[in-house]
């Protein structure tokens, strides 16, 4: 999903100054998920009930990207995730009723209608992340994004992923309102070698590392018109309905584009156990993330960012994990923090990138 601010101007990048950096409104609790080796080849056709996908979980159903407090989704979403050698899969099942889409050329707006969409930071580094957005007739948006739209990053449509398979089945039929429709379903392979740009190293993942990852599925209010679907108008307004967005690791806002509270997918053999463990380093970044969201309210607030680290960890009422270190001036900073029973550090500076030492 695009940023409403890209929909208004013409999806043109944006500067820091065009946004309100807010913290999310909800605790750091991310989604964790345990992705499994596959065991099989797949053949792709869009069905998520085959053999293959046997070894592989369901994650829990999709919450509202404002946290589980708000509005339960209208339809139940839900994913699944395999791994091998090759590619990074992907299956989803999305229950629906009323199963439309009208876009059938690539990089269209496929946010402006139902969809569904994957996000993928391999690194965690919040910068140089991957969007792919699919609808039910099965066409996608495949785009790389420079960093986060609050911090001035930009998105490259003319990226494609090489290889990249995917498949769409329909439990029902496709823009048919008189139609039985239960549910469509999404198949996804992405080949590692259109994501190695991006990775820890430029490699494949291995046993037991974890990329950052989150899913997001766009539904429209819509009625059926003569005999086809129409995004729904609210008569006061004269303007459509807001779009229901579900998600997998929910933000405590309606934005996307936070790969800060996206979930961890850990890499693991098809025998070994779930991963439930958040790692040290990862709190630690969140607390460093922390400090990040301060400073960006200071600089709202004052037009400078603060000096005085100190003070700036007393406005928060959370306690804190790290003893950092910052060094700042008017328009930057950078914050780092010693990684225990380790020589490195963390680092994050005033664009929001993260990193190790």
């Amino acid at each position: 999903m695009e940023d409403v601010l890209e929909q208004v101007t013409g999806w043109s990048g944006y500067t820091m100054s065009l946004y309100e950096i807010r913290k999310p409104n909800i605790d750091f609790t991310p989604s964790m998920y345990t992705c499994r080796r596959a065991e099989q080849k797949l053949e792709l056709d869009g069905r998520v009930n085959k053999p293959f996908w046997s070894a592989a979980d369901w994650t829990k159903p999709f919450v509202n990207i404002e946290g589980p407090e708000a509005s339960k989704p209208a339809k139940q979403t839900r994913v699944k995730m395999l791994w091998d050698d090759e590619h990074f899969y992907f299956a989803a099942e999305l229950e629906e009723d009323q199963i439309w889409a009208t876009m059938t050329e690539r990089e269209s707006p496929l946010f402006l209608e139902n969809n569904f969409e994957i996000f993928i930071d391999p690194d965690g580094d919040t910068h140089n992340y991957y969007e792919l957005e699919i609808n039910a007739l099965n066409t996608i948006w495949d785009l790389m994004l420079t960093k986060p739209y609050r911090d001035g990053g930009v998105r490259i449509s003319a990226w494609d992923i090489q290889g990249l398979k995917t498949a769409v089945y329909i439990d029902g039929e496709v823009n048919k309102p008189d139609a039985t429709n239960r549910m469509w379903s999404v198949e996804v392979a992405i080949p590692w070698i259109s994501l190695l740009e991006c990775a820890p190293g430029r490699r494949l993942p291995v046993s037991g590392e974890y990329w950052r990852v989150n899913y997001c599925r766009i539904r429209w209010e819509a009625e059926h018109k003569n005999g086809v679907y129409e995004k729904s108008l609210n008569p006061e307004t004269g303007e459509f309905y807001p779009e229901d967005i579900s998600v997998w690791s929910p933000h405590g806002l309606i934005n996307m584009h936070y790969p800060d509270m996206w979930g961890y997918v850990v890499f693991a053999e098809s025998n070994e156990s779930e991963w439930t463990q958040l790692p040290v380093v990862e709190q630690m970044k969140w607390d460093l993330r922390r400090l990040y969201y301060l400073q960006h309210k200071q600089f709202k607030r004052f037009g400078s960012f603060a000096h005085d680290l100190e003070m700036l960890m007393h406005l928060s009422d959370e306690k804190w994990s790290i003893v950092p270190q910052m060094q700042s001036t008017e328009r930057m900073f950078e914050i780092s923090a010693p990684i225990p029973g380790s020589s490195s550090r963390l680092y994050l500076r005033d664009d929001g990138r993260v990193w190790k030492e």
